[in-house]
């Protein structure tokens, strides 16, 4: 995982409540196993028509909107089944932060152990950012807990423990090998028996 400490990136808004996982990544193309080649799929059945052109009228393909890394949304965001592949399905299309006024708890603690950081915010907060044209970078800084725009700024929570993980890059993994000595001298006394 890359550490995440400051990114600065353009908005865009999907204000809609209770968007679930099945909506985030179909279950049709859950089918990989790795991480990556799911955000062609990401909100399918609302960005594309029929024949797979893509819905202008959907926010992710406005012109303006094209490369955007925030995305900004309503409440229970994640909602439904726990799987793994819609924060994948998030990342791969190039969301870095996703802020919205709460989280499903799974799907908030998947974000996070895929380097992806959920932030809750007001629903005044969250309408001021929809606002923003899409030329408008804001700074999420992780270290200061604190998202800054153009026009204002406001803080946010984080539990210590998955901060520290964020902004050190740490996964699962890599924390398992830090402790790698100890595993192998471990490992070489259960050969001794």
């Amino acid at each position: 995982m890359e550490p995440l400490r400051i990114h600065k990136g353009t908005t865009v808004s999907f204000m809609l409540d209770h968007i679930d996982t099945d909506q985030i990544i179909p279950k049709q193309y859950l089918k990989r196993i790795e991480r990556t080649g799911f955000g062609v799929y990401l909100f399918d059945e609302w960005r594309y028509l029929e024949d797979r052109s893509d819905n202008m009228a959907f926010s992710l393909n406005a012109p303006d909107r094209k490369g955007a890394s925030i995305l900004i949304s309503g409440e229970n965001f994640g909602c439904g089944s726990s799987r793994e592949h819609a924060p994948w399905a998030l990342n791969d299309y190039g969301f870095k932060i996703i802020i919205a006024g709460s989280f499903a708890d799974i799907f908030y603690m998947n974000c996070l152990k895929n380097g992806m950081l959920p932030i809750v915010a007001s629903k005044e907060i969250r309408e001021n950012l929809a606002e923003l044209p899409g030329d408008v970078e804001i700074t999420v800084n992780l270290e200061e807990q604190t998202v800054y725009t153009p026009d204002f700024s406001f803080t946010f929570e984080i539990d210590p423990a998955w901060k520290d993980k964020l902004l050190n890059g740490l996964d699962d993994i890599s924390i398992t090998l830090q402790n790698e000595d100890k595993i192998i001298a471990f490992e070489e006394n259960q050969l001794k028996f």
